[in-house]
């Protein structure tokens, strides 16, 4: 016994020793060892970038979602007075089925397809972005062994908005088991990258349950956060898009519909948006279809065309609007083409013809400038070639060139294929004197970490077709087929500004590829406008693809229902003073930071602003708007104090002035709808706590300001 123990004792000892010296064991290093079995590492999320509009308006970003977990070991309950773990699978399949996207059986399955030794188990996709109502739900339900994890989710608080530009992000699992969220289309797979934050992580040394080591450092490297991506959209003008679009699909059920609003001083795109649509959050509505179509998709633009067949005559000096040809037909080398009527109107002059949308008024234009030299021009204007913009697979559009029939049907839209955003910036060139603007989307994007600004989008000319003197003209014959007895575009007259625009009526390819469809309502309707004529400070590009029209209507219809709501809801919104009215001179205001409330009103009175005490009076802490802002006569502005407050009324508030005051009140102010005030939940006078709700109903200026219905036809024809 004494020589084993005493052989077993020199073993251990040599052993120490051994380790000692070399501070290695099993050829593994022992710090090493030490270090995997006790370091341990924590993950920070990094927040994914949001995605605003011009005004900072929210449109994506992350927000809290739950993760649902299922505990099915016994040893989750050990020592506890209820179970912790699941003890009726068959109960709990039944009850989770009413929240989540699987049916029972899949659940159960879920649940009993485990190893042994499983101690819990996920749901995969239908167990994540959980909203907070229905975690709730569930909680009160009691299930044992149910639990919930906090995460976050792709977040659209708008619905259905201009969801074929921004897309959509999920969450997806790679092959090593890892979630992330990735962008699948729209800016939100464009920018991935630069939306995609770093995630950080916290290293400490814990014992063998996890918990940090005394005295044990932490090392965190802090996560950075996805890039704020700013756009040039601007959230109330696609909203007036939005809710035109959705009355327009209900009465008339189109195949499809694109509509864009743009800055033609800038070439800033203000709305975009087409139909069909879906919702982001859900993808409810989304088709086969995952093309932002007035990017990637190309048109024969009809009759639209002829603003800039005629904007070359002018430059080329080969318009004279009072001289005659004969209407009807035009034969080219054998090759005949008509007016919409067919017969035409006998002999009108080239001002009637094109106010009338004549196909072969451009023919005759065409023969005076040379067709070719016309070619020219639309190459000028950007057609056959993309735009530029910042969003990707932009189709160019081909000009038809080879033949002279081919050069003669483009003058009027017909054969040459063009995008959307090619119309628009082409129309920038008329809108702005001569200089063709380019459009862009992104307007800024942030690094919310550093507030460093990784790139500012500032307005970029993209060449002059023509010059300013012949833009001003034929801003003024747009505008002439809006108010002319044989103007095409009286549908599409606004109350109290003037539009310049022009119809179309495009015919559509079978889908053979040899010839067009026919019959009523089986074209591609269209109207390119901006106003006011004069100067035009929106530019609005409608199309509207075989609507279901009523018996008696015409094309012109839903195109102009769509346009007429937009612009007069846009012009309004953007305070554009309507013909007729007074312009209201803007006056500074003045620094009232620290000075007693009673003084500040007396002087705001007299400048004719409407002040609004928050609190109880005394010195004023904030005011807004800030010292130096112009101000029109009526403005609200907004004197912080302390105190309890007592509820203003807010009719009329603007959406904007409203969220100012619940930021510099506190007080929870719940907004239902876009615009403008109209109705609050309590009233004037009201004292309440920062924990008492106040509903507050906002209402689009298109149910205040009703646009004038014309009661001019215009006539149902292929160019109109």
């Amino acid at each position: 016994m004494f020589l084993v123990y005493g052989g077993l004792f020199f073993l251990l000892f040599g052993r120490i020793v051994f380790i000692q010296a070399t501070g290695q064991a099993e050829g593994k290093v022992m710090a090493t060892l030490a270090e995997s079995k006790y370091a341990r590492e924590s993950v920070l999320k990094a927040d994914r970038g949001t995605i605003v509009d011009r005004n900072g308006e929210l449109i994506a970003s992350d927000t809290l979602s739950y993760r649902l977990i299922a505990v099915l070991s016994e040893k989750a309950s050990k020592d506890s007075k209820k179970p912790l773990h699941i003890t009726d699978i068959k109960k709990t399949a039944e009850v989770l089925a009413n929240y989540i996207p699987l049916e029972k059986d899949a659940i159960v399955s879920r649940l009993t397809n485990v190893k042994a030794d499983t101690y819990q188990v996920e749901f995969g996709k239908a167990g994540r972005d959980i909203s907070h109502e229905t975690v709730l739900a569930i909680k009160k339900m009691k299930l044992p062994g149910i639990h919930f994890i906090e995460d976050q989710k792709r977040y659209y608080p708008n619905g259905v908005f201009a969801s074929y530009l921004i897309g959509f992000a999920m969450k997806e699992e790679d092959d090593k088991g890892n979630i992330s969220t990735v962008g699948k289309m729209g800016l939100e797979k464009t920018y991935n990258k630069q939306l995609n934050g770093t995630d950080g992580r916290v290293d400490f040394k814990s014992d063998g349950f996890g918990f940090m080591l005394p005295k044990a450092e932490e090392a965190i490297i802090a996560a950075k956060d996805g890039y704020e991506i700013k756009l040039t959209l601007d959230k109330t003008i696609q909203n007036f898009m939005e809710d035109a679009m959705n009355r327009v699909e209900s009465e008339y059920s189109p195949k499809k519909m694109l509509a864009v609003v743009a800055d033609p001083k800038t070439g800033k795109i203000l709305a975009m948006s087409q139909r069909p649509a879906f919702h982001p959050s859900t993808r409810e509505g989304l088709t086969e279809n995952w093309l932002n179509q007035a990017v990637e998709t190309t048109i024969e633009p009809g009759s639209t065309t002829k603003m800039f067949t005629v904007a070359a005559a002018i430059e080329e000096e080969k318009w004279v609007p009072t001289d005659f040809y004969k209407s009807g037909s035009y034969t080219l080398y054998g090759d005949t083409i008509r007016d919409h009527n067919i017969t035409g109107w006998g002999y009108i002059s080239f001002l009637q013809g094109f106010q009338r949308s004549s196909n072969v008024s451009m023919a005759y234009l065409l023969e005076r400038m040379g067709d070719k030299t016309y070619i020219e021009y639309l190459r000028k204007f950007g057609f056959g070639e993309k735009t530029g913009i910042d969003l990707p697979n932009e189709a160019a559009g081909i000009i038809l060139d080879t033949y002279p029939i081919e050069r003669l049907t483009t003058s009027f839209g017909q054969g040459s294929t063009v995008t959307l955003m090619q119309m628009v910036q082409a129309a920038t060139a008329i809108a702005n004197d001569g200089v063709m603007m380019k459009p862009y989307v992104i307007d800024k994007i942030t690094d919310p970490n550093t507030d460093k600004v990784i790139q500012d989008q500032k307005p970029e000319e993209n060449g002059s077709p023509i010059s300013a003197k012949t833009a001003k003209e034929v801003r003024e014959l747009l505008a002439s087929t809006v108010t002319s007895e044989y103007g095409t575009g009286k549908k599409f007259a606004l109350n109290g500004y003037t539009v310049g625009g022009k119809t179309g009526t495009a015919e559509i390819p079978k889908p053979s590829g040899r010839g067009y469809l026919a019959g009523h309502g089986n074209y591609l309707y269209s109207f390119l406008g901006m106003a006011p004529a004069e100067d035009p400070q929106l530019l609005t590009y409608v199309l509207v693809q075989q609507p279901k029209l009523k018996a008696g209507e015409i094309g012109s219809d839903p195109v102009s229902k769509l346009f007429t709501s937009i612009m007069d809801n846009s012009l309004r919104y953007m305070n554009i003073v309507p013909n007729g009215e007074d312009i209201v001179e803007a006056t500074v205001l003045k620094n009232y930071t620290g000075k007693n409330s009673t003084e500040a009103i007396a002087k705001l009175l007299a400048d004719g602003f409407v002040p609004e005490i928050i609190g109880e009076g005394g010195e004023i802490d904030i005011q807004y708007p800030y010292a130096g802002t112009k101000l029109v006569e009526g403005s609200v502005v907004l004197l912080q104090t302390k105190g309890v407050t007592a509820l203003p009324d807010f009719t009329g508030w603007s959406k904007k002035m409203v969220l100012s005051y619940k930021m510099l009140s506190g007080l929870d102010l719940r907004l239902n709808g876009d615009g403008y005030v109209t109705e609050q939940s309590l009233s004037k006078g009201s004292v309440i706590g920062l924990e008492d709700p106040v509903v507050i109903k906002l209402q689009s200026p298109s149910e205040i300001h009703k646009p004038i219905e014309e009661d001019t036809k215009e006539e149902s024809v292929v160019g109109g």
